[in-house]
């Protein structure tokens, strides 16, 4: 199958190619369930042969497992055939059987390791060292930092003092990470809009990976982050798409919204959406995916698939006609921001 593709080239260093559907690896780090070797390798088959040729990885992924299964089925591949990209800011130390955390009760039967924050410059290079190692790579295209996010670090004060620490030492090490032509570009993996707004205006950044902040539920990125990458030209990778699920499955009872159980106003707003999908005929899960691919600063959207059916709904997604109709009556309802590109 073939996918639609966009070229990304801020610096004048050749850029990158991504493919519009990339592959948001979390889940073969046994995110919310275990799966098996042989299913996570079933999984990024089907993810190649649907044409997926961006992938996004961390070792916060099943503490290294996400890495270490993509290393295994990427081995075989021509490296100039695939966009990769991992993140940095935390180590994964080693500990005894069973006491390793339960990485925010996301992920599950994962290696003996515990993770650390980190965004010095001394560990900035050691996890992307290591990660490396995980990757069995000798380089990747793209290193976000990850996590600089009132969400992450437990409040605006903390996460305020964790990007000065990054702006301090882990900053200084992917300028340098990118001027060694090691990494093609850097940036940051985050849940919210404002860090990505607040460490753009700060540094020289070339792409953000913004999970949540622009969906169908969550355009608030439009306000001024967006606006702002796209006059710098600053690429934009969308995470989440469905919000953690809602998008895809609909506003059914234990749907999730970043990570939790869906609040009235969310399953209010998804019922709409859906109601109106329905009358044009048209999945919610294709409108929820296609919906950031048309802002222009944004070059490829990456769910997650913890099953080949997973894998094959996202690409029907990404092939889905969308009639014009259908954002019409999205707008007219209230439902998409003023400036919202259709």
């Amino acid at each position: 199958m073939a996918l639609t593709t966009r070229h990304w080239d801020r610096i004048g260093n050749g850029g990158l190619t991504f493919t519009t559907l990339g592959f948001g690896a979390a889940p073969i780090g046994n995110l919310y369930r275990a799966i098996s070797d042989e299913a996570a390798d079933e999984i990024l088959a089907r993810a190649w042969q649907a044409g997926i040729r961006y992938f996004d990885t961390a070792p916060l992924y099943g503490m290294g497992l996400s890495e270490t299964r993509l290393n295994r089925f990427l081995r075989s591949k021509p490296r100039e055939d695939y966009v990769i990209s991992t993140k940095v800011g935390r180590l994964l130390r080693t500990c005894a059987p069973g006491e390793q955390p339960d990485a925010i009760g996301k992920f599950f039967d994962t290696p003996a390791r515990k993770e650390v924050f980190d965004y010095s410059y001394d560990g900035v290079l050691k996890s992307f060292e290591i990660s490396l190692e995980r990757l069995g790579l000798d380089r990747v295209d793209i290193l976000y930092a990850h996590d600089l996010d009132i969400y992450s670090q437990g409040g605006k004060d903390k996460m305020d003092a964790r990007i000065e620490e990054f702006m301090a030492g882990g900053y200084r090490a992917l300028l340098r990470l990118r001027d060694e032509g090691v990494i093609k570009a850097f940036g940051a993996g985050v849940n919210e809009w404002e860090p990505c707004q607040m460490l753009a205006e700060r540094g020289d950044f070339d792409i953000f990976l913004l999970a949540g902040p622009y969906t169908l539920l969550d355009q608030t990125a439009l306000d001024s982050f967006l606006p702002l990458a796209q006059s710098r030209g600053i690429g934009v990778v969308i995470g989440a798409p469905y919000n953690s699920g809602i998008l895809a499955t609909g506003p059914r009872p234990g749907a999730f919204y970043k990570y939790a159980p869906a609040p009235d106003w969310v399953l209010e707003r998804a019922t709409r959406i859906q109601e109106i999908c329905a009358r044009h005929n048209v999945r919610m899960v294709d409108a929820a995916f296609q919906f950031p691919l048309r802002h222009p600063a944004v070059v490829s959207v990456i769910p997650g698939g913890q099953a080949v059916t997973e894998v094959d709904s996202n690409a029907a997604a990404a092939g889905a006609k969308i009639p014009d109709a259908l954002w019409a009556d999205f707008r007219a309802a209230g439902l998409l921001h003023p400036d919202a590109p259709v």
